[in-house]
Parts: C-alpha cells; sequence; structure tokens
C-alpha cells in the first residue's frame, strides 16, 4: 500500500453500521469490482437503467466473536474451535458435518453453528463448550439469529456459496425455525424464495420477507405458525421484494421493491395492505440511529424520502438530489452520507439531517462501499479499480484500487492507492482505529481515524476473515492454514500473536 499524502474534498454543490455496504447483485460485476453496463455521470436519471445498489457483508465462514472469545467453525473436520482472550487458549469441540455459518447470541452466552453436511445446527454452549445438535430442513445454507439470541432461523439462499451443494428434492420455500432454548425446531413453508427475517425489538415476532409475500410468525407462545400476506397479487410479474424494515413498535412493516414507484405498507396487527407513493425507483430503505424515521432514496427521481416510522401517512420529508445517488449510510442521527455504487459517479453527499441540506463532495475515483466508525466520526471510502468516464489517465489512482480516508468533522482526508483489492472491514467499538484486509496479501491494514494515517502489519499467511471483538481494540484475523491459524492484532502496543494448529491446541508464536 502506498501513501499518497492528505488532500482536501471541495464542496461542489450546497442543497447507516461498521461494516461495507455494497447494494445490489453481484452479477453485475466485471472483475474490476465494478458494473460493465452502468451508466456514467451525465446519463438520464429518469431512463435510470443501472442495476441495484451492490450491498455483500463478506460473512461466508466468518468466525463470530464474543466479549470473551472467538469461535471459528471447521468444515473439513466438522469441529468448531473456541479461542479466548487474551489468553488465547484454544479448545475444540464436535458438531456437524460441514459446518458453514457461526453465529453468537448478543448476550454471549452460546454459538450457533449451521452444519450442511448433516442437516442440522449446533448450539454450542460459550462457558462450557457442550454441545447440542438439533435437525433442520436438507439443503438450508444461510443462517440468522434473533436480536435476543433466543432463536435461529435457517433457510435456502440459491445465491449463497455452499459448502455442500444442493442435491435430491430442493424447495424454494421452506425455513427452520429453532427455539434455542428448548432446542426445538419448526419446520415451515413461507413465500417463495425468502431473503431473510426481520425481528420485532420487543421479541414478539418474526417476519419472513419473500419475493412477493411476508409471513408473519408468532413468537410469544402456542404453535409457530406463519400468517402469510401476499404483497402483491400478480406474484409472477411483480418486482421482487428487497428490503423489510419494521417500525419500531412492531405495527407496520415496509417493503422496498426494486423498479417500484411505491413502498409496501403492511399493517402487522389487522394484515392490511397499502401503498403510498416515494418517488421513482427506490434503491434503498433504513431506518434511522434511533428508529424513529424510515428513509428511502429514490435514485430515478433524484430524491430522499424521509417517513415517521410510526405514522407513514404523515406528511414526509422529501430531500431532492443533485446526483443519481441510490444508498445511504447514517453516520448519526443528524449526519448521512449518499452515494451509488451502481454508477461511475466521483461524488457523494453529505446530508444534514435537521437543516434538510446535501452538499455534494468530491473523490478520486467512483465509490465501490463505504463505511463509518462507530462514533460517526470518520468515514471510510473504498473505490473501485475502474475509473470514471473522464478520469485523468496520469493520475496514480487511475487503473488502480484505492480508499479514502475523511474525517467528518472538518472533512480532512488522505486518499491511498491499495495493492489489492480490499475484502475485509471493521472497526474498533471506540471509533479509533480501522482494519482491513487486501485480497491474496499477508498483511493487515491499520488506519488510525484520528490522524488519518496508516499502518500495516505482516501475518504469517494469507487471511480469510477479519474482525474487532467486541468491547475493545483487538482485531482478529483468521488466515489459511491446514489446522487453522488466527492472529490478534493490538494496534495500542503494536502487537501482534498467532495461534496455529488451533484444532490441535497448539502454541502461541509471538
Amino acid at each position: 500500500m502506498r501513501p499518497l499524502g492528505i488532500v482536501t474534498l471541495l464542496a461542489l454543490v450546497g442543497c447507516s453500521d461498521t461494516s461495507l455496504s455494497y447494494k445490489g447483485e453481484d452479477a453485475y460485476y466485471d472483475d474490476t469490482g465494478y458494473y460493465g453496463a452502468a451508466p456514467s455521470d451525465t446519463a438520464d436519471a429518469d431512463a435510470d437503467d443501472a442495476p441495484p445498489e451492490e450491498e455483500d457483508d463478506f460473512l461466508s465462514l466468518a468466525p463470530a466473536a464474543t466479549d470473551a472469545y472467538v469461535f471459528i467453525a471447521n468444515p473439513t473436520r466438522g469441529t468448531v474451535t473456541r479461542v479466548s482472550v487474551p489468553s488465547l487458549a484454544a479448545l475444540t469441540a464436535e458438531v456437524g458435518e460441514l459446518p458453514s455459518i457461526v453465529a453468537t447470541a448478543s448476550d454471549y452466552t452460546h454459538a450457533v453453528t449451521l452444519n450442511e453436511g448433516t442437516d442440522d445446527v449446533s448450539l454450542v454452549d460459550a462457558a462450557t463448550m457442550a454441545v447440542t445438535n438439533v435437525d433442520v430442513r436438507p439443503n438450508l445454507n444461510q443462517l440468522v439469529l434473533s436480536d435476543d439470541g433466543r432463536w435461529a432461523m435457517a433457510w435456502y439462499d440459491p445465491d449463497a456459496d455452499s459448502e455442500d451443494p444442493a442435491d435430491g428434492v430442493l424447495s424454494f420455500n421452506e425455513v427452520s425455525l429453532v427455539d434455542l432454548a428448548t432446542g426445538t425446531h419448526t419446520p415451515m413453508a413461507v413465500g417463495f424464495n425468502p431473503h431473510g427475517v426481520k425481528w420485532s425489538k420487543d421479541g414478539r415476532l418474526a417476519v419472513v420477507v419473500s419475493d412477493s409475500s411476508l409471513a408473519l410468525i408468532d413468537l410469544t407462545g402456542g404453535a409457530l405458525v406463519p400468517t402469510f400476506i401476499p404483497i402483491e397479487e400478480d406474484a409472477l410479474g411483480a418486482p421482487a421484494a428487497e428490503e423489510v424494515e419494521l417500525s419500531p413498535d412492531g405495527a407496520f412493516a415496509y417493503v422496498r421493491q426494486f423498479g417500484a414507484s411505491d413502498l409496501v405498507v403492511v399493517d402487522l396487527l389487522g394484515g392490511a395492505v397499502d401503498r403510498i407513493p416515494i418517488g421513482a425507483n427506490p434503491t434503498d430503505l433504513d431506518l434511522s440511529p434511533d428508529g424513529e424515521s424510515l428513509t428511502i432514496v429514490a435514485r430515478a427521481s433524484r430524491e430522499v424520502w424521509t417517513l415517521d416510522a410510526r405514522d407513514p401517512y404523515a406528511t414526509p420529508v422529501i430531500s431532492p438530489m443533485e446526483s443519481p445517488y441510490g444508498s445511504v449510510l447514517y453516520a448519526s442521527d443528524t449526519t448521512a452520507l449518499l452515494y451509488t455504487n451502481a454508477a461511475a459517479l466521483t461524488t457523494y453527499g453529505v446530508w444534514d439531517i435537521p437543516s434538510n441540506t446535501i452538499t455534494e463532495r468530491s473523490l478520486v475515483k467512483p465509490i465501490a462501499s463505504m463505511g463509518v466508525s462507530p462514533t460517526g466520526g470518520s468515514l471510510l471510502v473504498f473505490h473501485t479499480k475502474t475509473n470514471a468516464d473522464d478520469a485523468d489517465t496520469t493520475s496514480p489512482f487511475y487503473n488502480e484500487w484505492a480508499l479514502t480516508l475523511i474525517d467528518l468533522d472538518d472533512f480532512r482526508t488522505n486518499p491511498l492507492v491499495l495493492d489489492a483489492e480490499p475484502v475485509q472491514f471493521d472497526t474498533s467499538d471506540d471509533g479509533r482505529w480501522g482494519f482491513f484486509v487486501l485480497d491474496g496479501l499477508k498483511y493487515l491494514e491499520i488506519l488510525d481515524f484520528d490522524s488519518l494515517l496508516y499502518d500495516e502489519v505482516r501475518l504469517p499467511s494469507v487471511p480469510v476473515h477479519m474482525g474487532v471483538l467486541p468491547g475493545g481494540n483487538t482485531a482478529w484475523v483468521s488466515q489459511e492454514h491446514d489446522l487453522g491459524r488466527i492472529s490478534f492484532y493490538e494496534p495500542g502496543s503494536g502487537s501482534l500473536d498467532t495461534i496455529t494448529g488451533f484444532e490441535l491446541n497448539s502454541g502461541i508464536d509471538h
């Protein structure tokens, strides 16, 4: 990675996650990380023939962290390893065959693996490593836990990578709901092609969104039976539902459909379905950090719509955009960033929510994704390797991967050229440090958001996944090794500790 110094972004026009935000579908990308058929900056916004915004959170086989442990699934051995921090003691337990996903409960009491080879899930006690296996439906490859850690839901995603490719009979309508407190499994058929599940904040309801319907599951007691609410009369010809959000009181579900011109509003108490206008081609749907406002980005009409999440029929606030941005990323309750990765724009918008003004700022290259530190004080922009149509061929960024660090208080910036594509990113809880790894390179990159400077640490082998332990600054990086390898880096001291062969409880390398 080669530093290029600090430059200042200029304000051109006055008018959500420590994880990266890629919107849309992978199929539109070429091998440079950019849409081959995307329109240029001057394309007709009303036509909006660009693909969806792209979102990819790099979750395949990622280890899962608690405040004291990191859990690592070992698919080839059918085991899960718990690494203690800071001692780095390793303990391995057998689960099912081909554990492809490992997740941890929000209270850190247990981890859960989805085992594709044996079609079951394993509940692993974080303290004792005791394992309970629960059978689920065959050929499932996605797993999420409820916010309170009580429930797990698994389903089949045809676009997801799989450790065990589906064979035999395959359903596109089934989900498995597992009560982790009792170890009981409830299979059910929901709508065609389930995309995921939203859990109400009060723990009362699970809402499964499919292409043309919602399935409501009452979790408060009694039989777990889905209640179906169609959101389209013509399931085959309707635009597929892409996102769903729930109001903070659990009274409404809001469904965004790509290419639609309205928002589907579902009364979760009465079952009524309504539609309200939200501009042309909504491409993003998010709740504000406090959960009280609903934000919809209408890319084709170049508008941001803000609705009261508790009362969708109240008069909306409409904010015009100068450029066809398609994604919103909240930095705080008062500031959000607007951008697109479906067109070669080299600008982004800073939305001051109280004044409802959007200020455009320039960048060195088009955007692949953005991430905000937990404090909301810093922005990290990952750029595409492909250039803007009018790019300067003599620029040091031309035909290169790049990122830009931005201080959101004074908009100081530091753009950097990268030697390879960034594939993982996370930040420390205090917002001081950012960490990322580059595809195929044996380095952990460290970003200091206070100074906007970077550092890098050489790793023993090529990274596979990385993250930051909750409640601290320690970064972990799992790496390629036949018997498992994971490193822990502490930015304050600059120390790197590595455990190799953790499945055999091997020692620590310093």
